[in-house]
């Protein structure tokens, strides 16, 4: 079951050139390791995350998103979202197409920064630019803006860019490794659960695939009883394998977010979504 994703390769030996060929190359490796596990699951359909592998769960999920619970939710994010600053500039001021239809396009790599940013990243940026306060993280506000912006994009297939900058290749390598690193008194990797074990239980609860997982976020989780972002599912997966979990948005998430994401590089947004 090993999936060999070139772990141990060494940053310092590679052309930028050949660092995106690299990602790729993990990439599509990733890829055919799901369809050769469950070679009777179509492709697009890992963005449904475990409801694509357990057909009784999946009804229960359907029947659900007729009437989804984060749909108050993204109405609120469209209100805050379109509701001007004090100095009567909105989020739209701050983001490519006006904010509309972006999703697909995060985490990036920003040059000038020689950070990785994700999108809630940028929204409190976007305030602080306007004199405003930044939200809190993991939920409220800031996941309700999320949500809006990742419907707007529903269908927009993911395209997280790693360019030609040894910085940008750093933080994608270093987020594989989070990805695949043991941690925790359980000695769990996010691997051990979701590239080994998609499909088996897990107490009573049946295991997601990596693949597609980022699609569906912010999500509405019922154990939560409201909508939160992908680092604070991070957060509590570290929790889960007891492991002293990052704080939302630092460079450690924000790297795992971008390995994870470009791993998804050509599935549709389809968030947000609602997941137990």
């Amino acid at each position: 079951m090993v999936l060999s994703l070139n772990l141990c390769a060494s940053i310092s030996m590679l052309a930028p050139s050949l660092a995106i060929a690299d990602a790729e190359a993990d990439r599509e490796a990733f890829v055919a390791y799901f369809k050769k596990q469950f070679s009777t699951v179509p492709y697009e359909d890992y963005v449904n995350g475990v409801y694509a592998l357990n057909k009784d769960a999946r009804s229960q999920w359907e029947a659900i998103e007729e009437f989804p619970p984060y749909e108050i939710d993204v109405e609120e994010g469209q209100k805050l979202f379109e509701t001007p600053f004090k100095n009567g500039k909105t989020y739209a001021s701050c983001f490519d197409n006006d904010g509309i239809a972006i999703r697909q396009n995060f985490p990036y790599f920003d040059v000038k920064s020689g950070e990785v940013h994700t999108l809630e990243q940028d929204i409190n940026a976007c305030r602080e630019k306007n004199g405003e306060k930044p939200l809190k993280w993991k939920k409220g506000n800031i996941a309700k803006i999320s949500a809006y912006m990742a419907y707007t994009s529903r269908d927009k297939i993911i395209n997280v860019v790693i360019p030609d900058d040894p910085r940008a290749k750093a933080a994608y390598e270093e987020g594989k490794k989070f990805f695949y690193a043991k941690r925790g008194q359980l000695n769990f990797a996010c691997a051990d659960c979701h590239i080994y074990s998609p499909g088996r239980l897990i107490r009573t609860e049946t295991l997601s695939p990596a693949l597609g997982q980022v699609t569906h976020f912010p999500v509405y989780r019922s154990k939560w009883g409201e909508i939160g972002t992908l680092h604070r599912r991070y957060g509590g997966c570290n929790k889960q394998v007891r492991a002293k979990p990052f704080k939302a948005q630092s460079r450690q998430y924000r790297n795992l977010e971008y390995f994870h994401t470009y791993m998804s590089n050509g599935l549709p947004i389809n968030g947000p979504g609602v997941r137990k």
